[in-house]
């Protein structure tokens, strides 16, 4: 079965050739990955859906639809003028007109859930690794259709455009157990597929404190402390300069990972990973991180930074942080933050802030499901027209036209294109920012000022295909044994875990309070059920 498996992965080199000057994207991550991902039998399902029909099967669009989609980390003021031209398009294409819904960073999760367990009638959803309608979860729930379904198979009939177009690496990443068995029950956005955590550097404040690069990048979390602290001693008491996002920060400072399948709110599990060769195996374990001397450490430094006033109080505030965070973002109101880094973003953040932004890894790029499956496309269960929105994502994702419109507004209103055919934004941008990593095929866009011509080509898709994967890759918890308990723990992080991650309770106290309530809820018996879970994944890679 090994040898089906790798037969599955070097067709890579052949769907590579797809996209347009892309040359070839095989790489030992993809093998590697690949064949982390399924046990024998998944692996006979992976290679019969990875195999498109020669043609696709005619969609009938003689009755006009109207598909609304739920999209995440927008900053959408004012959309007329793109749905004018984007609905005229798509009705000669697809007889569809589009409504979206332009769920932000601080309104979707509440949004988008409410919308699912109401019944609304949204057809298409963002969903994730990591945001509150978690794949994984709703897709045991029965909230996405699964796309590769043997009775009606919408991928080989409507998607096989962008399906033969992905790395092998993100379709694997895609197939997971769902309410239907086991398949693919969203559509992975060609983005950055491996997770790079960075600090997020307003190198034109930095410079002003007497700083540079250098100086972040010679120091790590526990160093920064001088720099904070001159930095508000120029800007004042009212400035904030250390921008978190809290649990992001926690797993920043100490290389631990989310666990694929864990919940998507909390996260109770952790795996660490080395942050110097993430493919390493340092004893690979699921723990409960906050029981760990590292959080202990870190806890207790950033309650020192809050009560130092270099922490705004409001990010422990979950109904606002996210919000918080993004404004002070965009108004460059910060002097170092927390960023999950896509290549590039420096360009456009630089940009849409008015000063000079650098990204500070943490760790190289690693690969893992988590990362495979962080923006998705699911089309609901709920939906009256599942054909015609895998129709629509599949156009989406392959008509450059389409993807451009969407993402970045009209050629000569919110943007323009220099000589060398790059992106300048307006000022009209300002009020129609799409996050251009949250809608799908990032590949198919003209690169931005300061990117280059052959940013994806040559610089941003050579990038992540060189990504390592983490010792478990294929790992996926399957929560089913232990839902009692995990509703409980989260109950219980609702109270803590944010607050410690960004210092506004005090550790000596609150943190012994937490992992008492933790055990009282079944913290033992998650993660006993994790780590069996796990030692049986290993056993049978071997």
């Amino acid at each position: 079965m090994k040898k089906k498996l790798l037969s599955i992965v070097l067709s890579i080199a052949v769907t590579a050739t797809m996209l347009v000057g892309c040359g070839s994207t095989t790489t030992e991550t993809a093998t590697d990955a690949t064949e982390a991902t399924e046990t024998a039998e998944e692996a006979t399902d992976a290679e019969e859906t990875a195999e498109a029909p020669a043609e696709e099967a005619a969609l009938d669009i003689s009755e006009p639809v109207t598909l609304k989609w739920y999209l995440h980390g927008s900053t959408v003021n004012d959309d007329m003028a793109v749905m004018e031209k984007v609905n005229e398009y798509l009705g000669e294409k697809l007889n569809v007109t589009l409504e979206p819904i332009w769920g932000t960073w601080g309104d979707f999760d509440e949004g988008s859930t409410l919308a699912i367990n109401g019944g609304d009638d949204v057809d298409i959803y963002f969903t994730c690794s990591w945001s509150a309608n978690e794949y994984n979860a709703f897709a045991k729930k029965g909230a996405w259709v699964r796309l590769d379904n043997p009775e009606n198979n919408l991928l080989e009939k409507y998607g096989s455009d962008i399906w033969n177009t992905l790395p092998e690496v993100l379709k694997a990443g895609a197939q997971i157990e769902g309410s239907d068995g086991y398949g693919v029950y969203a559509l992975p956005g060609y983005k950055d597929f491996g997770t790079q955590n960075c600090w997020d550097i307003n190198v034109t404040l930095l410079e002003e404190c007497g700083y540079t690069l250098d100086d972040i990048r010679n120091t790590d979390y526990y160093g920064f402390g001088d720099i904070l602290k001159k930095a508000k001693e120029l800007k004042g008491n009212d400035f904030y300069p250390l921008l978190v996002e809290g649990l992001v920060l926690e797993r920043m400072v100490d290389n631990s990972i989310i666990v694929n399948g864990d919940s998507g709110s909390l996260n109770v599990l952790s795996y660490y990973i080395d942050p110097t060769d993430v493919s390493k195996d340092i004893g690979s374990k699921v723990v409960n991180k906050y029981a760990t001397e590292e959080f202990k450490k870190f806890a207790e430094k950033t309650r020192e930074y809050y009560e130092a006033g270099y922490i705004d109080p409001g990010l422990a505030n979950k109904q606002t942080a996210n919000d918080l965070r993004t404004s002070k973002q965009l108004n460059a109101d910060y002097l170092i933050g927390t960023q999950s880094y896509a290549l590039g973003y420096e360009v456009q953040t630089s940009a849409e802030r008015g000063i000079e932004v650098a990204y500070v890894p943490c760790t190289p790029p690693y690969v893992d499901k988590t990362s495979t499956q962080g923006a998705m496309m699911a089309i609901s269960t709920a939906s009256k027209n599942p054909e015609r929105a895998m129709a629509f994502l599949n156009l989406l994702n392959t008509d450059p036209y389409l993807m451009t419109l969407l993402e970045y507004g009209v050629e000569g209103v919110h943007y323009n294109l220099n000589d060398d055919g790059l992106v300048v934004f307006t000022d009209e941008h300002d009020n129609y920012q799409p996050w251009r990593n949250g809608m799908g095929n990032v590949t198919i866009l003209p690169p931005q000022e300061g990117e280059g011509k052959d940013f994806f080509t040559k610089t941003f898709i050579p990038y992540y295909d060189s990504a390592k994967a983490i010792p478990a890759f294929g790992y996926q918890f399957d929560p089913t044994n232990v839902e009692t308990e995990l509703a409980a723990l989260a109950n219980v992080g609702e109270e803590y875990a944010l607050a410690l991650c960004v210092g506004s309770i005090d550790p000596a106290t609150a943190l012994p309070e937490f992992l008492d309530k933790l055990e009282a809820a079944g913290m033992s018996k998650v993660v006993d059920e994790a780590n069996a879970q796990l030692d049986a994944y290993f056993a049978n890679e071997q």
